[in-house]
C-alpha cells in the first residue's frame, strides 16, 4: 500500500540541498510525486509530496533529522492521503499585477474565501518596473469554483475589488 507523505525544508540557501533532500528521498523508498522549490531571501524552500511504502516515513525522518543537523535544515514531514478532488468545479486562472501595497494576498485570498473558493495554487513575485523601477507586486493563482456558482456576478465583483485596490486582473478559466 502507498503512502504519501508531505515535506517542508527549510535553510539557507545553498549548491546542492536539492541533491541532498532528493537523494535521502530515493535512499528511503520515495518517490517524489509533487514539489515547488525556490531561493526567498537568503533562504531555499522545499514543500513536496512523495510517495513510498509502508516503511518510507520511518526511514525518511530518520534520514532527514540527520540531514537537518548536518545542514541546519529546518525539515518537517507529515503523512497525508489523496486529494479529493471537489466535484462540478471548473478551474480558473487569476493573474494580478499592481504597484507594490501591503495586503494584496490577504485582500485577493479574503475575496474567495468569503465566497467558499479554494485556492488551488498561489505564486507571488515582487520586481522592479522596466523603465521607471517602480516596486511591482505580481500574483498567479488557481481557484477552483464551483459549477453552481454565478460566474458573471462573480467576476464583477472580482473587477471591482481589484479596481477599489487598483490591481490590473485577469479572470479566466484554465485552458489544458
Amino acid at each position: 500500500m502507498s503512502q504519501l507523505i508531505v515535506l517542508s525544508a527549510v535553510g539557507a540557501d545553498r549548491p546542492g540541498v536539492v541533491k541532498d533532500i532528493s537523494k535521502a528521498i530515493l535512499e528511503c523508498g520515495g518517490n517524489i510525486e509533487e514539489s515547488r522549490m525556490t531561493s526567498l531571501g537568503a533562504e531555499f524552500a522545499v514543500l513536496m509530496l512523495i510517495s513510498g511504502n509502508w516503511h518510507t516515513p520511518a526511514k525518511l525522518e530518520k534520514a532527514l533529522d540527520d540531514l537537518s543537523k548536518a545542514h541546519n535544515l529546518v525539515i518537517s514531514i507529515k503523512k497525508t492521503g489523496d486529494r479529493h478532488d471537489q466535484a462540478n468545479c471548473i478551474p480558473y486562472g487569476v493573474d494580478v499585477v499592481c504597484l507594490d501595497q501591503p495586503g494584496i494576498v490577504f485582500q485577493l485570498s479574503e475575496f474567495f474565501a468569503t465566497r467558499n473558493i479554494e485556492i488551488c495554487d498561489l505564486a507571488t513575485r515582487r520586481y522592479a518596473a522596466p523603465h521607471t523601477g517602480a516596486p511591482m507586486f505580481s500574483v498567479q493563482m488557481t481557484v477552483s469554483i464551483p459549477g453552481s456558482a454565478p460566474i458573471g456576478q462573480l467576476r464583477d465583483d472580482f473587477h471591482d475589488l481589484c479596481e477599489q485596490l487598483n490591481l490590473d486582473s485577469i479572470l479566466e478559466p484554465v485552458k489544458s
